[in-house]
């Protein structure tokens, strides 16, 4: 139990990847980290405990009494409330099938809320920049101590962007079949990396895995243990507030019942008895903890999903937020950057490097931010007023 602890407080301090948002590592992080324990909790439990412990007959033998208590928990066993009568052989019965498989059903749960960041960082990875890398820098950026370092880090997180996003436009038109164009191949005429949005249309797509994910898991999960309704949470609170008993209930039941059959010199005698199920004081409180957890997950999920959604949207929320940036550092003084600040957000940055200095934002801070986009903004400005002095040299008349 103390190693757990430890795992449990370690979380936060763990070193990971910085290539989302908050919502993003609810998901594939703090979810998947919470699950994996609750399997190791349950699983011990289970192969180090007694699971199951069955009321037999007087003239069992301890024996007996072993093969009753292993044969129940793998047959399965069903609910049955005190007030109804022990149903015939072929009767229906309210057969509980899941207990055994907790700890295996959380793992799967836990690959699955993993399995869309994995398919962004495969993703994002073949499309010519590493995200994380530079979020990272811009870490490094932020609590660097020494004036030097701060430099170099800013200068390096600049050209790999500058480089990233001229490489865009020596794309070819047209449709390819490469890894790295998952999305082109389906969206060929409006996505890809020619027209800037490549990781746009990507991280959106991770984004709506992610909401699917859990929304699919909280409906499957009740269906897989047999429940009609999908507001178990809710339930056991109504019953709270009502003072009924939410613990019985034939959702973690503590009582069941097992039939099973003996033979004895040729005669197959039937017998039904009553086992306790102390694993569902934990399965119950986990999964209870789980689905309360799952709908602030699906809230947080959604409100991501939405803000990314209208931020991409609307073409004027781009430029307000590099503008501001922008205006922080007083770069916008003459009529000549007011004129190309447009360009800068629309030929230059696009929507791919807009998002790549949001998930800068949401891992720093603000002055990070506004060094950055400075940075680049420099940068821009030298290559616009490189290319005035190339055509006027040309054609003095042009401009």
């Amino acid at each position: 139990m103390d190693k757990i602890i430890g795992v449990v407080s370690g979380i936060p301090l763990a070193k990971g990847r910085f290539d989302d948002d908050f919502a993003d590592r609810l998901s594939y992080r703090y979810t998947v980290s919470m699950l994996i324990i609750f399997a190791i909790i349950v699983s011990t439990k289970q192969y180090v405990g007694d699971p199951i412990q069955c009321w037999v007959p007087a003239h069992f033998t301890p024996n007996h009494e072993e093969y009753t208590n292993d044969f129940c928990w793998i047959r399965n066993t069903y609910y049955l409330p005190y007030d109804e009568y022990v149903p015939k052989e072929h009767e229906g019965r309210q057969i509980i099938p899941y207990y055994q498989w907790i700890p295996l059903i959380l793992l799967v749960q836990a690959l699955c809320f993993y399995l869309p960041i994995l398919q962004w960082r495969t993703f994002s990875g073949r499309s010519g920049i590493d995200v994380n890398h530079i979020v990272e820098a811009g870490r490094m950026f932020t609590y660097a101590e020494h004036a030097e370092k701060r430099v170099d880090t800013l200068n390096h997180m600049a050209l790999i962007l500058n480089r990233y996003l001229s490489s865009q436009k020596a794309i070819k038109t047209g449709c390819t079949l490469s890894l790295k164009h998952v999305f082109s191949r389906t969206c060929c005429l409006f996505v890809g990396r020619r027209y800037g949005n490549f990781l746009v249309t990507l991280y959106l797509f991770i984004k709506f895995i992610m909401l699917t994910n859990v929304l699919a898991q909280l409906f499957l999960l009740d269906s897989f243990m047999g429940i009609d309704s999908h507001a178990y949470g809710f339930h056991v609170l109504a019953s709270v507030l009502q003072g009924d008993d939410w613990t019985t209930s034939p959702r973690f039941p503590r009582i069941t019942m097992c039939d099973l059959k003996v033979r004895r010199l040729g005669n197959v005698q039937r017998y039904t008895v009553q086992c306790v199920l102390p694993i569902n004081l934990f399965n119950e409180k986990i999964y209870l903890f789980i689905w309360f957890w799952m709908i602030f997950v699906v809230i947080a999920t959604a409100a991501s999903l939405l803000t990314w959604i209208l931020r991409i949207i609307f073409r004027v929320d781009r430029y307000r937020y590099v503008k501001k940036h922008l205006k922080l550092a007083d770069k916008i003084q003459k009529d000549w950057d007011r004129k190309y600040v447009v360009k800068f957000v629309d030929d230059y940055l696009r929507q791919d490097g807009v998002l790549i200095i949001r998930l800068i934002g949401h891992n720093t801070n603000a002055l990070t931010v506004t060094e950055f986009v400075c940075s680049l903004w420099e940068l821009y400005k030298a290559k616009c007023l490189a290319l005035e002095k190339t055509i006027e040299k040309k054609d003095p008349e042009a401009l």
